[in-house]
């Protein structure tokens, strides 16, 4: 069954299990950098590996792997990387979306040649106000010009800050004329009535509804859609895969309620920089502070506060191995 499926989500499967872990919350993972700011390959493998094995896909080049600053050469780069260190394709899901059609194209196609369960694509962002025709053009010329029938589609709703919306009339034009390509979308907008519309609208006809936070997450499941792509199951993976698992248990309200405790103390900072810092911290590993700007990292006054709040709150993060990754499933059990 493919990442993402609302079957999946009702299945009942364990939290670390492979298909869960590719179907129901995914991390838009954080880029460590060195102090060239080039990206770190095996630290990012590590922390896939590590993500894994806590029940989260990996939604590589997204929003929070400050995508957007990373040229298409280093993302194929850290790719190959991730699936040479030993990522299986069904938990990766890339973001190849560019202003640039041959950009797109050039990362989509290296995604299906790495067997990526899927490909979340922004849409072209620079320009401002362009209508739902031009929309679909891009989207159809990309998919024409990758030209393989694997392609899976996932699109990334985020206004906020693309400034470019996908309108439900779009998103029904797409998935009419691409049925088997346009799998799913990332509602990112933060606005509940608009993710329940998606669902309502299309997560019937077999189309994945994934909520940008997984403060969303009951809900989302609740009402019919695939989990979540968030920020913080980088840092809090297994207790926000545990309520994807569990969420027709009793108990489900107050878990999600812990969930939104912990992302409140990150969404008190610079969220980026914040997880970062949380992962240097807890990981033992002051690269990973580094952000590329125009991002800046936390202040170590701003670090000690976020420390000390997550510390107050019982958080923590095991430490991933740099060897061979467990099987799903095992390792500490942490904050949730």
């Amino acid at each position: 069954m493919f990442p993402g499926s609302t079957q999946q989500a009702d299945s009942g499967q364990d939290a670390g299990s492979p298909a869960s872990a590719a179907g129901r919350v995914w991390a838009p993972v954080i880029t460590p950098f060195d102090d060239e700011l080039t990206p770190r390959a095996k630290s990012l493998v590590a922390h896939g590996r590590w993500l894994v094995s806590h029940g989260v896909g990996l939604a590589v080049f997204g929003t929070n792997s400050e995508a957007n600053s990373m040229a298409v050469a280093e993302k194929q780069a850290l790719l190959s990387a991730l699936v040479e260190g030993g990522i299986e394709g069904e938990t990766l899901m890339p973001g190849t979306g560019h202003c640039a059609i041959p950009d797109t194209v050039t990362l989509s196609r290296h995604a299906l040649d790495c067997g990526c369960a899927g490909v979340l694509m922004l849409p072209p962002f620079y320009y401002k106000g362009v209508s739902d025709e031009g929309l679909f053009r891009y989207y159809a010329e990309v998919i024409d010009r990758v030209g393989d029938d694997r392609l899976r589609l996932y699109l990334y709703h985020i206004p906020q800050v693309a400034q470019v919306p996908l309108s439900l009339d779009l998103i029904a034009r797409l998935r009419a004329t691409f049925p088997n390509i346009i799998a799913g979308i990332k509602d990112s907008g933060g606005d509940w009535a608009h993710t329940q519309a998606l669902i309502e609208q299309f997560a019937a006809d077999d189309f994945a509804v994934y909520a940008g936070s997984e403060r969303f997450l009951l809900d989302t499941l609740r009402a019919g859609g695939a989990g979540c792509i968030s920020a913080t199951a980088n840092v809090n993976p297994q207790a926000i895969a545990a309520l994807a698992s569990r969420w027709q248990s009793n108990g489900a309200d107050e878990q999600q309620q812990r969930l939104n405790a912990i992302r409140d103390c990150f969404e008190g900072f610079p969220i980026i920089p914040a997880m970062k810092a949380a992962t240097a911290h807890f990981f033992a590993d002051a690269d990973w502070r580094r952000v590329r700007p125009p991002l800046v990292e936390l202040d170590e006054e701003r670090c000690r506060s976020l420390i000390t709040q997550l510390e107050a709150m019982g958080f923590s993060m095991s430490r991933p191995s740099m060897s061979e990754p467990s099987m799903p499933g095992s390792g500490e059990q942490h904050n949730g």
